[in-house]
């Protein structure tokens, strides 16, 4: 069967950066596709479903429908969706193909190709497609357009303007109400005479809006996120700011001002407290010295883990960023483009079978 022959599903679910990933290869891969959008019942929006090949988490009465005629290939990516491309993979009789965007939670031999930039930490298998980055980039168009909106308002406040971009929590790391009065300190400092505009996001915990709403300096303007406001300068930002600031859980914000060539700063967040926190730090060090690393992943003492703070190392050492208290790079460099090479390996996969000799697929529900 050729490769304009073969079919092919995006299955991919309400994450607009995650689903933004699989689009771009799908687009780059030049082959036509069908796109299946997965929406999870409310308790799963935030919740974590325990992963099995199912579709019990999901809400079927607002996702696209899920029947034969089968794919031979899918691209998803997350926790949901890729457990509704493992349930379709168990229709099709195991005769499909799926290409993972981030670490799988099971059963790495059901997936054909697993693409995973340098935040998650594999042992090294023929499976697994290692990125310096994720493929995160920004909609040009939607940028041009919120600048034209902005631009008059935005360019009379004080020179220059620095972006201080907001995410939230998420594990290991702490994003409680004094770290937001140590980011807004230092923000204020590297902001110098210049104006801060500051925006939060979905995810940014209400105490930390909160301190950021009773010590904005005056010389700064926050933005704070809603979903029922069309107001957010975030887009404006990205095209008329000279220079940013990202906390750095945010992997979204963060690539998305690299791969624009901005001069950006990172706020690392501190990790959470107590001894297993400690650990993750200690053993993401450990994965991130060269030999030690691959031995432990060797040895199964790291498997599967994530560690955010690899993708600041990889801005740091191509230039592409500093940490929030340093002197600002002038920008104007731009990450290498891995897409490529993602693309040829997908288009290696479509000649191959769609169940590599001695894998199985199980049959649970």
């Amino acid at each position: 069967m050729t490769a304009g022959e073969k079919r092919i599903w995006l299955v991919i679910g309400d994450k607009l950066g995650d689903n933004a990933q699989v689009e771009v290869i799908a687009e780059a891969l030049d082959l036509p596709f069908e796109i299946r959008r997965v929406l999870p019942k409310e308790q799963y929006v935030l919740g974590k479903p325990p992963f099995k090949a199912s579709l019990y988490h999901l809400d079927l009465d607002r996702s696209d429908k899920l029947e034969p005629p089968w794919p031979d290939l899918i691209v998803t990516i997350g926790r949901r969706p890729a457990m509704a491309a493992l349930w379709i993979q168990q229709q099709a009789g195991g005769h499909c193909q799926i290409v993972l965007l981030g670490r799988p939670k099971r059963w790495m031999q059901r997936f054909s190709l697993i693409i995973v930039p340098s935040q998650y930490l594999l042992p090294a298998n023929r499976r697994v497609l290692q990125l310096d980055l994720p493929l995160m980039r920004s909609n040009q168009a939607a940028i041009a357009q919120a600048a034209d909106i902005w631009r008059a308002s935005l360019s009379t406040l004080p020179r220059p303007l620095t972006a201080l971009m907001v995410g939230g929590q998420t594990k290991p790391f702490r994003f409680d109400a004094g770290t937001a009065r140590e980011l807004l300190e230092a923000a204020q400092q590297a902001a110098g005479a210049g104006f801060l505009y500051i925006t939060t996001s979905r995810r940014t915990p209400p105490e930390v809006v909160e301190t950021l709403q009773q010590s904005l300096p005056a010389n700064a303007r926050l933005y704070c996120w809603s979903a029922d406001t069309s107001d957010n300068p975030y887009l404006a930002l990205l095209a008329l700011a000279d220079r940013f600031i990202v906390t750095g859980d945010s992997m979204s914000m963060m690539i998305e001002v690299a791969r624009l060539g901005k001069p950006l700063a990172i706020f690392a967040l501190p990790y959470q407290r107590g001894l297993r926190p400690w650990l993750q730090q200690l053993l993401a060090a450990a994965a991130g010295a060269g030999k030690l690393g691959k031995l432990l992943l060797r040895l199964g003492l790291l498997s599967n883990s994530r560690d955010l703070t690899a993708i600041h190392r990889q801005l740091y050492d191509k230039r592409l960023a500093v940490p929030l208290g340093h002197t600002f790079l002038p920008g104007g460099a731009a990450p290498e483009d891995e897409l490529q090479k993602v693309v040829v390996r997908i288009k290696q996969l479509i000649v191959e079978p769609a169940v590599t000799r001695g894998d199985s697929v199980p049959t649970d529900s």
